[in-house]
Order: structure tokens, then C-alpha cells, then sequence
């Protein structure tokens, strides 16, 4: 068990369940991992124990947590179709936005608004190309207090060597398709964590141990979808 810090001021000892579902709400598989791992990070391994079980799915819904290069290309590289959500721009509020430059494929550089390029300089260890701007223009720019508060008047911008799949990911989301998908969400998998949480005890845990905690959720998963196959399959009684 690791300490989990919920927001700023909440800290306490937890798990997490990872868990996907089908487009009708039906549990396909969970995982139980140390509160303090990171949603993304599972996302791989619990979509293969999917596959392995169920098949391939055609797309997968999923919230912003999982909106990652890495997650867009895997899924992408293995023709599944993302249904991923907007995201807000982490850009602080009166400073210029990525967006707000140009990428130019083929010279592999970026372009701002006055005209300047801003070359790439190197690749860090987490996958990041980074672009300077060049500082000696940049100096007497009438938007740079808007651009960078670099004190050597240097703008960067870094662009993740999967960042085509994102752009790709984002192209998508603005489909009708994708906002079906997505919009299926808070049916199924968001119905399925409510559910446990409120009607099944899985706020709170007495247990300690993932082997412990990962028998619980499958029991608790595979009850739900008991019940809902008991439901669907249940014939309501004929009028006397």
C-alpha cells in the first residue's frame, strides 16, 4: 500500500481499480494497482488482457487522463480508433498558446505569428524534441512579454516524437463518430464505477494487499455483470 495524495489538501493510503467495459456496459477486465500509479500507465496492459479475453475493440472511449502520445499511437499503430476528450490548454492565461504556432513538417520546425523559426535543438529522455526561438529577435518583439518569460528571451516549444498520433487523436475527436462514442462513457464505464462505489462497498476497503484487493474487484465485476445479464435475460410476467 502507498500513500496517495487525492488533491492538495487529502492524503491517504489507497488503491486503484482500473477497469474497462464494453459498449453495453458489461465488465471486460480490471486491474488493481498502488493508488499513487498513474491511469495512462495501465492503459496498455489492461486493453491487451481485453483483447486476450474478448477481441480487439474497433475504438476505445477514454477521459483526459488517457490522452497521451504514447496512448495515441499504440492505439492508432494497432488500427483501434481513439474516442479521446478535449483538453484546455495548460498555457498560462494571457501568454500565447502552442497553438498559436506553426509546425512545418518538412523543414521540421515551428513558426510564429511575426515570422521567426523556431529551430529544433535536441530530443530529451522522456521523448520530447525541443524548438528554440532565437533570442537576439525575439528581444525587440512586440509580443514577447505574451511569448515567454525566458529572461534570456528564448522561447521553447516541445513537440513529443509521437505528437503526430495526438494531432491525429484530436482530428478524430471532432467526427460524429467519436462523439457517439464518447458520449457512451458515462453509460457504461462511468455507470459501472458509480455503481460499485455506491451499491457495491468499493469506496472503502478493510483489505490490504493487491492480491486481496484484485479478488475483490473481480468478484464484485464479475457480480455486476451477473446482475445485468439477470436483467436482460429476465421476462416480466404476463397481465392475468
Amino acid at each position: 500500500m502507498v500513500i496517495y495524495v487525492k488533491d492538495e489538501r487529502t492524503k491517504q493510503f489507497a488503491y486503484s481499480f482500473h477497469a474497462a467495459a464494453d459498449k453495453n456496459g458489461f465488465v471486460l477486465g480490471t486491474i488493481v494497482t498502488p493508488g499513487n500509479v498513474h491511469d495512462s500507465v495501465m492503459f496498455e496492459p489492461l486493453l491487451e488482457k481485453v483483447i486476450e479475453n474478448s477481441g480487439k475493440p474497433s475504438a476505445v472511449a477514454a477521459d483526459a487522463g488517457y490522452k497521451t502520445p504514447a496512448i495515441a499511437q499504440y492505439l492508432l499503430e494497432n488500427e483501434i480508433r481513439p474516442a479521446l476528450p478535449y483538453t484546455r490548454p495548460r498555457t498560462k492565461d494571457g501568454y500565447l498558446k502552442k497553438h498559436d504556432f506553426v509546425y512545418d513538417e518538412h523543414y521540421d520546425c515551428y513558426l510564429c505569428s511575426q515570422g521567426q523559426v523556431l529551430k529544433y535543438s535536441t530530443t530529451t529522455k522522456e521523448g520530447y524534441r525541443q524548438y528554440f526561438s532565437n533570442p537576439v529577435q525575439c528581444n525587440d518583439c512586440s509580443l514577447l512579454s505574451q511569448c515567454t518569460q525566458s529572461q534570456k528571451h528564448k522561447k521553447l516549444i516541445q513537440r513529443h516524437v509521437w505528437e503526430e498520433f495526438l494531432e491525429e487523436a484530436e482530428h478524430l475527436r471532432h467526427t460524429e463518430e467519436n462523439k457517439i462514442i464518447y458520449a457512451r462513457r458515462k453509460e457504461t464505464i462511468e455507470r459501472v464505477f458509480a455503481d460499485a462505489k455506491e451499491k457495491h462497498d468499493m469506496r472503502w476497503t478493510t483489505l490490504r494487499g493487491l492480491k486481496k484487493l484484485s479478488m475483490q474487484a473481480m468478484l464484485t465485476f464479475a457480480a455486476m455483470n451477473l446482475k445485468k445479464l439477470a436483467s436482460w435475460t429476465w421476462v416480466s410476467p404476463k397481465m392475468a
